[in-house]
């Protein structure tokens, strides 16, 4: 097999995230449901991107729908991503994680779970679906 598009699985599982900052060291994260999927664990607010979707409008879409924030594409600022290829062949999920700095509304967790306010430091501690922590791990690095 050469790689060809007929040769692989099924297109990867786009995501996008939102690392929503309200100063140098505080962090939103969102606690998961315990009903779904990495429940009880906590990640960056977002979700899938849908067909005909660009990234940036998913996440703009999946803050409002999780949260109740607004936020202008211009908030929205590419961080990092994170690839996990599944081992049965299924589809590959992509995490595309953006800062946002800045946003409208109090955010609310409005699809049950938990929102809370922490440092990097303690993002580090949080129990966290693997993509996450490669996440939280990238954005935390100290610069060279």
């Amino acid at each position: 097999m050469d790689g060809k598009k007929s040769d692989i699985g099924a297109g990867p599982i786009w995501v996008v995230a939102g690392a929503l900052s309200a100063s140098e060291d505080s962090w939103l994260m969102q606690r998961r449901p315990f009903e779904k999927h990495h429940g009880g664990l906590w990640e960056f607010p977002g979700g899938k991107v849908e067909d005909a979707e660009i990234p940036v409008k998913a996440l703009i879409r999946e803050l409002h729908e999780e949260l109740g924030v607004t936020v202008r594409v211009d908030d929205c600022k590419p961080a990092s991503f994170a690839e996990e290829i599944s081992e049965d062949g299924g589809s590959p999920i992509v995490i595309l994680l953006y800062n946002v700095r800045h946003w409208r509304g109090d955010p609310q967790a409005l699809e049950g779970g938990r929102i809370g306010w922490f440092t990097g430091k303690e993002i580090e501690e949080l129990e966290k679906p693997p993509l996450d922590s490669e996440l939280a791990a990238q954005l935390f690095a100290k610069p060279l």
